[in-house]
């Protein structure tokens, strides 16, 4: 039986070959999209999976009224944590990365992956230990555990275990090599215990370093999370409250609430609300539109599918009939067109894992990752594509033809039935449907991201680049190390002014690249005021091209500019209702500063987050310049080039230890928004895909309906019909479908598109414009494909088909 189904499969796919063509490759780009969205979704889900503790590991993270969300908590809060008795480990940590070298035997290697933990950490991140033992790893802090590609590229074939190594200026004797699983939200190179220098303070700071729990019942970390807000809220504000002098009630209404999260490790990639792990978190977002989009072409390209079995059914009428009356039950022509609908498949998923394979480092390209198509997740996965789609496109038809009536399809009427009509009429609609949101979708979203493209900043940072400083430890050991820091810096600026091409040279604690969203305290006539404090040099906003629009900036002419002077920007004059703030008094970091000028409101942060208040004040007025870690060069536009390699040469003598790198100011910018660029990206590449796949179904559908309408063509143009109406018959119902998707998928596409755009604060408004371009795009589409396989039905010969009448 499956041979002689499989020689009729064949006859068919013989006599047949563009349709079947169609059915293979639109199959076959719908499930290469739903795998490129698993093999996203698989890798953005396996962090920390392999990781036995993760339910039992919880961040504290702590959010104070009208601050974001600090991933850094108190250090006074590990003795209320250590009376905790579903408390097992307390781990504080740093919440970032460190970069340095490390030096063997004076050979020198660069990691970008070092982390600072106390002794506990490997309880509850287990890695697997090559050698040495966790237990002793990082038992003090001349102890460090290195990641076995460190230990290939440091030690080679040496057994590293007890060999010392120089790294952050200080020797360490390396006690454990450790091999990561899979993919984690911890991940160094080097982690190493240099917490006590931390802890072993008085600070009471309520952000100060990353703090890790290990609990024995998740179920019961409600307790202790509110332990810790009655702890900040509660003993933190009366000790602040008592040291300026204030009531506990008064010092409550000026810093805010504080609110204490505690996130397990196993949501921390994609449901954390802060950035609180090294290795970031994952876009969910844009995770859910790529799957949602992917699985709607799926579903787009099984519809597909249906509308050309159902269509071509008519030529395979005969057949079911001849069938039926050898004795065939319609229980095996249902099995007989799953079989074939089987084999479909099965082709088109060959050529979906070929066009993955070769557009796959191009995907990763597009992610910045390493994907790739491995893993028993995956191959389940993919049989599971396999049965729905064989399922769900090879029914519907099956059961369609099964349930021809022999007697008519022998008598040779079935071309005039109306059976299964209304099926293929409702999913080319739902095809129209599809492809109105796509393209309306990629207008609306293009349009935002040129919107943020072309938006003015209130800065200009085309032709700034941004190069890090790495002064040694060195030069932090002294006695006026802020004096130190920007001496050194001032002589690097010097050289800078002397390369032919530098135009100017500053520096300030500032990104450009959206990395930071710390907020400070101000006070201004008693009330406390939340917002960005930025210590600068002269020149740097002159050189960003940020408008000083009342008063006057930064100037060496003043000395007082270095002790008492401050600007704001527009939204700080708001915030704290100044009518005329030249001249008023703000307190900012314990200092009295006095206003002398307001800047235009620009953004610092990604265009989804409004306009904080911003202070500026220069480094030396809180002697602040020990953090010095950039300077940012302003180029001429001439020879680019040239400037950048002479700049090269002066750094080979600035810093011997780390190469030169740098990056302009306007594309670390450009990269806050870069994931909605990449949707932006997806919605163009998923709408040719998607408009594609409509037209193959709407061109095989319009054959075969033409073609089954040729004897009422024939007798028309008999009859003395001319072309143009005969055009007009023939597409007017395929212009009603147009309509009737359009209509269908206006609200839903506007709601859905809404909602994208309610993710920024700089955002365009949505009008009937994209949607009306949609439409008519869709119907010029749909008419060309339409008339031309009309006009070429009308220029055949009508006695072809009217000569056995």
């Amino acid at each position: 039986m499956l041979k002689n189904w499989t020689r009729i499969f064949l006859y068919h796919l013989k006599n047949e070959k563009l349709f079947s063509a169609l059915n293979v490759f639109g199959l076959a780009i719908g499930i290469a999209g739903l795998i490129f969205a698993l093999l996203y979704w698989n890798d953005e889900q396996s962090y920390d999976a392999w990781n036995p503790e993760k339910d039992k590991v919880h961040q504290v993270l702590v959010e104070l009224t009208g601050m974001p969300v600090f991933s850094d908590c108190a250090l006074f809060l590990k003795p209320i944590l250590d009376k905790d008795a579903n408390v097992e480990k307390i781990v504080y940590a740093d919440s970032w990365y460190q970069k340095d070298k490390i030096i063997y035997k004076g050979k020198k290697e660069i990691v970008d992956k070092i982390i600072n933990v106390e002794a506990d950490f490997f309880s509850l991140f287990p890695f697997e230990i090559i050698k040495g033992d966790a237990v002793s790893a990082l038992k003090d802090d001349s102890s460090a555990a290195i990641s076995d590609d460190i230990a290939k590229r440091v030690f080679g074939n040496e057994n590293p275990i007890g060999k010392q190594i120089k790294c952050l200026d200080q020797m360490f004797v390396v006690r454990a090599v450790y091999n990561i699983p899979g993919n984690s939200s911890i991940a160094p190179d080097v982690v190493m215990n240099k917490m006590k220098e931390w802890t072993s303070g008085n600070t009471t700071s309520p952000f100060v370093l990353k703090l890790l729990l290990k609990v024995k019942d998740p179920s019961k970390i409600e307790n202790t999370r509110k332990s810790l807000e009655r702890m900040y809220n509660g003993d933190f504000i009366e000790r602040i409250a008592k040291l300026e002098g204030f009531t506990p009630e008064e010092m409550a209404k000026k810093i805010g609430y504080f609110n204490v999260v505690i996130e397990p490790l196993s949501e921390a990639r994609l449901h954390s609300i802060a950035d609180g792990y090294p290795e970031g978190r994952g876009n969910y977002q844009f995770l859910l539109i790529m799957v949602g989009l992917s699985v709607l072409i799926l579903i787009l390209s099984i519809v597909n599918y249906i509308n050309l079995a159902t269509a071509n059914a008519v030529k395979r009428a005969k057949e079911i009939g001849v069938r039926k009356v050898v004795g065939a039950s319609k229980s095996t022509i249902v099995i007989q067109f799953i079989f074939e609908t089987a084999l479909i498949s099965l082709f088109s998923i060959l050529l979906a894992l070929v066009i993955v394979e070769l557009t796959l480092p191009y995907y990763n390209d597009f992610l910045n990752k390493s994907l790739r198509i491995i893993g028993s997740q995956f191959y389940l996965q993919l049989i599971l594509i396999f049965s729905i789609t064989v399922l769900v496109a090879g029914i519907l038809p099956a059961v369609y033809v099964a349930n021809f009536e022999t007697l008519k399809v022998l008598k040779g009427n079935f071309g005039r039935s109306k059976n299964g009509t209304w099926l293929r009429n409702g999913m080319l609609i739902f095809q129209f449907m599809v492809a109105t949101f796509f393209i309306a979708g990629s207008y609306i979203v293009y349009q935002q991201i040129d919107y943020l493209t072309n938006k003015d900043l209130g800065f200009k940072g085309d032709q700034v680049i941004e190069i890090n400083l790495n002064f040694p430890n060195s030069d932090y050991e002294v006695k006026k190390v802020g004096q130190n820091i920007y001496n050194k810096y001032s002589t690097i600026k010097q050289e800078l002014a002397k390369i032919k091409g530098v135009e100017q040279s500053s520096t300030g604690l500032v990104s450009f690249d959206g990395s930071d969203d710390s907020l400070g305290g101000v006070l201004y006539k008693e009330e406390l005021f939340k917002g960005r404090t930025i210590a600068v040099d002269y020149d740097l906003l002159e050189m960003m091209k940020i408008k000083v629009i009342k008063g006057r900036g930064l100037d060496k002419k003043y000395a007082k500019d270095t002790i008492t002077s401050v600007l704001i920007n527009e939204t700080a004059q708001k915030l704290m209702s100044m009518k005329d703030p030249i001249g008023q008094e703000i307190i900012v970091k314990e200092r009295k500063l006095k206003i002398i000028g307001v800047v235009k409101d620009f953004n610092l942060l990604s265009p989804e987050v409004e306009v904080s208040g911003m202070y500026f004040y220069h480094l030396k007025t809180v002697d602040i310049a020990q953090n010095i870690n950039k300077v940012f060069v302003k180029l001429k536009s001439d020879n680019i080039e040239n400037t950048i390699a002479d700049i090269d040469k002066l750094w080979a003598t600035v810093d011997t230890d780390y190469p030169f790198k740098y990056d302009f100011v306007d594309k670390q910018y450009a990269r806050t928004y870069e994931s909605y660029v990449k949707q932006k990206n997806l919605f163009s590449l998923l709408n040719f895909v998607v408009i594609g796949i409509a037209l193959f179904g709407l061109f095989a559908l319009a054959s075969y309906s033409i073609q089954s309408r040729m004897k009422e063509i024939a007798i028309r143009k008999t009859l003395g019909a001319e072309t143009n109406v005969l055009l007009k018959e023939l597409s007017k119902q395929y212009i009603l479908y147009c309509i009737i998707g359009f209509l269908i998928a206006l609200f839903p596409t506007y709601y859905l598109l809404n909602m994208w755009l309610e993710n920024f604060a700089f955002r365009i408004e949505m009008t009937l414009f994209p949607f009306l371009f949609g439409f008519i795009i869709l119907l010029v589409l749909t008419l060309i494909i339409v008339l031309s396989r009309a006009y070429q039905a009308t220029k055949t010969d009508v006695l072809k088909y009217l000569k056995y009448e």
